[in-house]
């Protein structure tokens, strides 16, 4: 990891290092997708890359190519999330949302029912 050691980086300390344990969703050599430790929704997924990537607008000494990777894993998981309730978010937080300094991103499902979810945002017609 790269930068000072007093930055909070959940995923290289605790997440990569196995110091905690976690359900693997999707993993390449490069991405790793897996529940989250600690889900605020029904469905809570968190892809990330192997490597320390401080955040999604600042890559560090990752290549652009990594970044490539890990949308297309995000893609992935969300495209299944998505199939299996009808609907997913996906989200990245930057700056002083972003509690982990490593370059991560939410796949969730929050449980809406499809009633509560088209009155909420409509039936697009």
């Amino acid at each position: 990891m790269t930068g000072s050691a007093t930055v909070s980086d959940f995923y290289c300390h605790q997440a990569l290092a196995g110091a905690v344990p976690i359900e693997r969703v999707k993993e390449t050599e490069r991405v790793l997708a897996f529940r989250h430790t600690n889900p605020s929704y029904p469905v809570h997924i968190v892809v990330i890359p192997k490597e320390h990537v401080p955040s999604f607008t600042d890559l560090g000494n990752a290549d652009e190519g990594l970044l490539n990777e890990v949308v297309a894993v995000v893609r992935e998981v969300a495209a299944g999330v998505e199939r299996e309730y009808g609907a997913c978010s996906v989200t990245t937080n930057l700056g002083l949302y972003q509690e982990s300094k490593h370059m991560h991103w939410h796949v969730t499902y929050r449980g809406e029912s499809e009633a509560e979810i088209r009155d909420m945002y409509g039936n697009h017609d």
